[in-house]
């Protein structure tokens, strides 16, 4: 798949707006969404060494961790810059692709990862062609962790940042609430925002038994608001311990999926 495919705002933005080797180390809320992704990831994967396809995976911050756990990880990523830092990932490969097209053969990978594709392709077909090949190179009773953007992720992050009250940000964050989507011509580049509901539909009409949970839990907010207003980090500290523990405590209660900033679909194809 030619990279001509991928929204030019979405190439922009990753190619040379936003460091995605940093994101998830250099705040509280990204540490966070790393934590809690890498448990809920390794609650359900298979045994290493397993085949993991990790799609949309960026530069591989999760890659490396899976590489280290012992896992054969292959990245496909649309961005050149990524494959390049990709690439020098200890028992990682990577290729340029696109998730609509991938190039892997049917039924061979134990795992797939889809933890960015869905949040940059606004059509509901598009989604769905991602879904299907995630489906096609998975075995049989093959594990699918699928990312979205929650709907309502900028309402929180943006009074974190103590300016929705302005009259631009609260007019861009009123769309995203009203159309699911942001066009990405200012701040973040374009994307589509899910609701818990819709993401479990997504994938299961794919054909995947699945769940959704809230990766980052319903006090997240509160991390990059306390980060914001001290210019001091608050990893590691009680008050992201509590943040983490609140992330825990809310999996089992579907209401609070609508809290977090991320959601992540876990399903197998049926055996």
């Amino acid at each position: 798949m030619t990279a001509h495919r991928i929204a030019p705002e979405v190439m922009t933005f990753y190619a040379s707006t936003i460091d995605e080797a940093t994101r998830l180390s250099s705040s509280a809320d990204g540490r966070l969404e790393m934590v809690r992704t890498q448990e809920i990831l390794r609650r359900h994967m298979p045994p290493a060494p397993a085949r993991v396809l990790d799609v949309g995976g960026g530069p591989g911050t999760h890659a490396r961790w899976l590489a280290e756990d012992g896992y054969h990880v292959h990245l496909v990523d649309p961005v050149p810059r990524h494959i390049e830092q990709a690439r020098g990932i200890k028992g990682c490969t990577a290729e340029l692709g696109d998730a609509r097209e991938l190039t892997a053969g049917r039924e061979s990978y134990d795992v797939v990862l889809l933890l960015g594709p869905l949040y940059h392709l606004l059509e509901r077909d598009q989604r769905d062609q991602t879904l299907a090949e995630a489906y096609r190179v998975l075995r049989p009773g093959g594990l699918l962790a699928a990312a979205g953007i929650n709907r309502y992720a900028s309402l929180f992050e943006h009074t974190a940042l103590a300016h929705l009250h302005k009259e631009r940000i609260r007019e861009s964050v009123g769309n995203i609430l009203r159309t699911q989507r942001h066009d990405g011509k200012k701040g973040f580049t374009a994307a589509y925002f899910h609701t818990g509901e819709q993401l479990l539909e997504e994938v299961k009409d794919a054909g995947f038994d699945a769940q959704v949970f809230g990766i980052e839990g319903p006090t997240w907010a509160m991390l990059k608001a306390a980060e914001q207003y001290t210019g001091e980090s608050v990893i590691d500290t009680p008050l992201f311990n509590s943040a983490l523990t609140a992330a825990r405590l809310a999996e089992p209660y579907p209401e609070l999926l609508a809290a977090s900033s991320h959601l992540l679909a876990v399903g197998r194809r049926p055996s």
